[in-house]
């Protein structure tokens, strides 16, 4: 059975409105984390989820995260990348690629940082708008600027 017009319009469109959501998600990101912002850009229900960075279930434990991770990551440009949607009616799925320069405090000391990583992640469309469900963020490498990320390096599971 071929996919109507409109079913293949409302996919590309719902696409590009997940596109502009992840980047708005990085440029909040970017502006410090602050959590007023990035908390509205999920379900009630959704959930973070990184080894590097812990597991964070429901958007308040979420906006909590966010409020506390600027004290570690004082300067972050999130640049992402390589991303697949699929959309599937009111859910979809997407992952990312990131490569990001930062700078984190460590023993209160500044250091520039470059990490790498993947994000997997489902959306759903609440009353037209759509929002984070779940992501989960894997830390390829995570090495101060002048360090080599060779013999570090972690992959996900296809």
């Amino acid at each position: 059975m071929t996919e109507s017009l409109e079913s293949r319009v409302d996919r590309l469109e719902s696409i590009e409105a997940i596109k502009k959501m992840k980047h708005v998600y990085m440029m909040y990101c970017d502006l410090g984390y602050p959590p007023a912002l990035l908390g509205p850009l999920f379900v009630d229900e959704a959930v973070w989820t990184s080894a590097a960075f812990g597991h964070h279930a429901g958007r308040k434990s979420i906006e909590d995260f966010f409020g506390g991770i600027s004290a570690q990551i004082v300067f972050a440009a999130h640049l992402a990348m390589n991303f697949m949607i699929d959309v599937d009616g009111d859910s979809a799925t997407g992952k990312w690629r990131i490569l990001m320069p930062c700078t984190m405090m460590e023993d209160g000391e500044k250091v520039s940082r470059w990490i790498l990583g993947d994000y997997v992640e489902d959306y759903v469309r609440r009353d037209g708008k759509w929002l984070f469900a779940k992501i989960d963020f894997l830390v390829n490498f995570d090495v101060p600027s002048l360090e080599s990320w060779a013999g570090v390096e972690t992959v996900r599971d296809a």
